[in-house]
Parts: structure tokens; sequence; C-alpha cells
């Protein structure tokens, strides 16, 4: 499946790649995108004065008339792209990963992004297959590299103008932002906090690569990295308090795995409220050995855990392999509810 010789050309085609991430898509227009206008100042009307011996509204002398209830408009509760507050079962979220700049690290770094946009919405609707079409920008927000860096956690943070110009194409899209994390040294929630700015956003959700979340001494591309339950749960959990807060619509957590040794203790991982776990089966093959990296992930799912799976456009067709056709994927049990192409 994913082999060293893959994740060492990943890693070091991101490092590199993170110097062209300015330059590619539309130009970042000046301020905040999220910049709000400041909300209107609401109006009342004057309460009507009395006087004794007066007549108040009601035709009681001698008393003041209750003061009115200021009018409040009603606000609507924020919702997801394409409407309603919940992922499942209405929809099915279908995406390209990316990064640009970088187009080792998939499909949403390559060429225009609009043309990338229009892509992901037409494949979207070839795995409908009875629900609404979520389309999904996954962004590599935070990028593991082969070398330390100056902090020495090697990683790389994606500006905040690219991931500000891919939220502008999501919204303008209707379609959902996944911010990938491959954390490298770095404390995954650290990494996660760091895009609260994001993640605020009701069409702004979450995606880990544990595959690339290093420990003391390792080095991204050399092994796999290793995540757990408890870990994954605190994520969630830091993102649950997100909705809350702000009385977000639910936020897709997403953890892709290629390796059982990837994600332990998994039996420890619990849902949290507003926060939907989808597990996503990674690696590289034929569709005989996806299938079969697909039933080994998938045994013994935790309850309230969503499922998703991850083709690969190039590394999938090579050996002699080809890629999985929409009704394949379909096919699978438990259906995926997430599709990923890198």
């Amino acid at each position: 499946m994913a082999g060293v010789g893959r994740r060492e050309m990943l890693a070091a085609s991101a490092a590199a790649g993170l110097t062209l991430l300015t330059g590619c898509g539309e130009a970042p227009s000046p301020g905040r995108s999220d910049a709000k206008p400041a909300p209107r100042p609401s109006h009342t009307s004057p309460t009507p004065s009395s006087t004794p011996g007066s007549s108040g509204p009601s035709g009681s002398h001698g008393s003041p008339a209750p003061a009115r209830t200021p009018h409040r408009p009603h606000r609507p509760r924020p919702e997801l792209p394409r409407g309603g507050r919940e992922l499942f079962p209405r929809y099915r979220m279908v995406g390209f990963c990316g990064l640009p700049g970088a187009a080792a690290l998939g499909r949403l770094g390559t060429g225009d992004p609009a043309e990338r946009a229009d892509e992901i919405e037409k494949t979207a609707r070839r795995f409908a297959a009875g629900r609404e079409p979520l389309p999904v920008l996954e962004l590599l927000a935070v990028v593991a590299n082969s070398t330390p860096g100056p902090d020495g956690t090697y990683r790389s943070r994606t500006p905040a103008a690219t991931i500000a110009r891919f939220h502008r194409l999501a919204r303008r899209r209707r379609a959902m932002l996944l911010l990938n994390v491959q954390p490298g040294r770095a404390a995954v929630l650290d990494e996660v906090k760091a895009l609260r700015e994001w993640l605020v956003h009701p069409d702004v959700g979450l995606a880990l690569d544990p595959e690339w979340e290093m420990g003391p001494g390792e080095v991204p591309g050399d092994s796999f990295g290793r995540t757990g339950g408890h870990e994954l749960t605190s994520v969630a959990r830091y993102l649950s308090g997100l909705v809350e807060a702000h009385d977000l619509p639910e936020k897709p957590l997403v953890f892709h795995q290629v390796a059982t040794s990837v994600v332990r203790e998994q039996s420890a991982l619990r849902p949290q409220p507003g926060v939907a776990l989808i597990k996503s089966a990674d690696g590289i093959g034929s569709p005989g050995l996806k299938r079969g990296t697909w039933r080994r992930l998938v045994r013994d799912l935790p309850d309230g855990l969503h499922t998703g799976f991850k083709l690969f456009y190039e590394e999938d067709a090579q050996g002699g392999g080809r890629l999985m056709t929409p009704k394949e994927v379909l096919a699978l049990r438990p259906q995926p509810e997430y599709v990923m192409y890198e």
C-alpha cells in the first residue's frame, strides 16, 4: 500500500511547495475575508410619557404606560453550506485534497482552483446514491516536512492568505472546507487551536493525518506516525466546544488511517456533541488491495463513527492497478460517507 518511497517524495514536495502557496489561484483581497458589517442598533419606539391626570394608552388615569419591549430581529442559526445543521444521513461528502504549488500532494493543488471546484461538483454527483452531494475542498493547512525547520517541529503552516482564498472559493461554491493537519513533531491540539479563526465558521471542518504525527527522534517519511483514541477525543472535545459556543452546525472531524497501527486504542474514542467523527481508509493499491485494507480498518468500529474512503488518481493505477469506480466504492460496507481523491 502506501510505501516509504511515496512518503519521502510527499514530504520533500510539501517542503518545496510551501514557497509557492501565495502564487496560485485568485489574488488575496486586502483585509480579512470573514469581516462582517457592524450590526445595526435596534430601533425602539419611544415610551409614551404620562402625567397625573392624563390618559395612557390603556385609558387608565394617573398610571405610567408600561415600557415596550425593543424589537429584536430574528437571527437565523448558522447552517451547513447546502442547508441544515446535521451532515448525516442527509449528505455524502466528496472532495479533493491538496496544496497549491505542490502537485504531488493531491489534485486540489493542481491548476486553477475554480476549475478543480467545478470538477469536485461533478464528481460528487456520481457518488450521491440517494443522498445530497456535499463538495469538499480538503486543504493541507499544516504540512509535515522531512527537515526540522527553525522550531524543530518538522512541519510548516500554510499561510492565512491561502486558507482565506480557499475559504472564499468554498463559500462561492457552497462547499465544505476541510483543514488537513499533518503535525510532524508539533502537538496536534496546538496545531488545531492555531486554526481557530477558521474553525468557528459553519462551513469549515478538520481532517487529521496521523501517519505524519511523529514522536521524539522520528522524521516524517521514515516511518508511519500514530495517534490514539484519547488524543482524537481531545480534538473532538475542542471542536465540540466551538460548536456550542458559536451555535454552529455539525462539524466534520476526519482522521485518515493507512494501517491499523496508525490509530491505537481506538476503543477510547468518544463521540462528542456536534462533531461527526469520520474514519477514512487511506492506502494505495489495486481495487483488491484497497478492499482488503478497508475490511481491516472498519472491523469493530466504535459506535457513532462514520466512514470515509480515499482514492489516488495516479498511485492506485500504478503496477497494473486501476482507480476504483464510484459504483465499486459505494458497494463497500459500511458505505463510505466521505470519499476523497488525492
